[in-house]
């Protein structure tokens, strides 16, 4: 179930899913005795960054069926995103969780506001050109290590930039979705090394990645993700960043309370 939420979500608004999936894993693993607490909230975020690996990709191909994915700033994007994941993934697990999970509810705080203001804008509002690749690149390194370190696709921190700088909604979801493959990749790897020596593939990690979860995730938000990218082409533009707003206020509830 939590998939398929996470698939259709990650391919209607560019989001990975992460921020679903962290909060519910987390809850998940404390209920079943799975990990100590200290332990529950990096492999949550490392499990999730797997999981949006995959979603990511049927997502990305969704939305490049539907010619959304901007391919002369994506490949900028990229380049930053992947950077920036692959440094947090190594240095992430050197910070405290209960610091981890207050940067992850603050970011998810600040996102909801900035959507919720700019749902309420006019799409003639005033013009912003778009910086030059290696400004964009730079930018997004910074976004890259902050959506590892909090276990999310990356597209809850691309979609308001590129929206900023006057990039179609649907357009910036398109390119969010592509670069949170390699936010994904990267951090994995990095999540996977660092906890290769603390978490044995033997009770069902590949570093701190829960296999079982993974593989429970990925095996239908496959499915479900071109779906949500589909639906893109119906809905308002408004009406999208108002579900994005309003998904972002929920689980920031859901992170104050556990």
């Amino acid at each position: 179930m939590l998939g398929c939420a996470v698939g259709f979500l990650a391919g209607l608004l560019g989001i990975g899913g992460g921020l679903i999936i962290v909060p519910i894993l987390s809850a998940i693993l404390i209920g079943f005795s799975v990990l100590p607490a200290d332990q529950v909230i990096v492999v949550a975020i490392a499990t999730s960054l797997a999981s949006i690996l995959f979603t990511s990709t049927s997502s990305a191909l969704a939305h490049h069926r539907n010619n959304n994915i901007p391919w002369h700033i994506a490949p900028w994007v990229m380049v930053g995103v992947a950077t920036g994941a692959l440094i947090s993934g190594f240095f992430t697990t050197l910070i405290p969780a209960i610091i981890v999970k207050w940067i992850f509810l603050v970011c998810v705080v600040l996102i909801a506001i900035n959507m919720v203001i700019s749902s309420k804008r006019s799409e003639n509002t005033e013009h912003r050109t778009l910086p030059s690749g290696p400004v964009i690149s730079v930018i997004t390194i910074v976004m890259g290590a902050l959506s590892a370190m909090i276990g999310i696709g990356g597209g809850v921190l691309i979609v308001p930039l590129l929206g900023f700088f006057s990039v179609h909604m649907r357009k910036a979801i398109g390119c969010a979705s592509v670069s949170g493959i390699v936010i994904a990749l990267f951090g994995s790897i990095g999540y996977i090394v660092s906890g290769s020596e603390k978490l044995s593939l033997q009770h069902g990690f590949a570093g701190y990645v829960y296999l079982p979860a993974l593989f429970g995730i990925v095996l239908t938000s496959w499915f479900t993700a071109p779906l949500g990218a589909k639906a893109t082409l119906y809905l308002p533009v408004a009406t999208i960043k108002k579900v994005f707003a309003f998904i972002l206020v929920m689980i920031a509830g859901k992170m104050l309370f556990y």
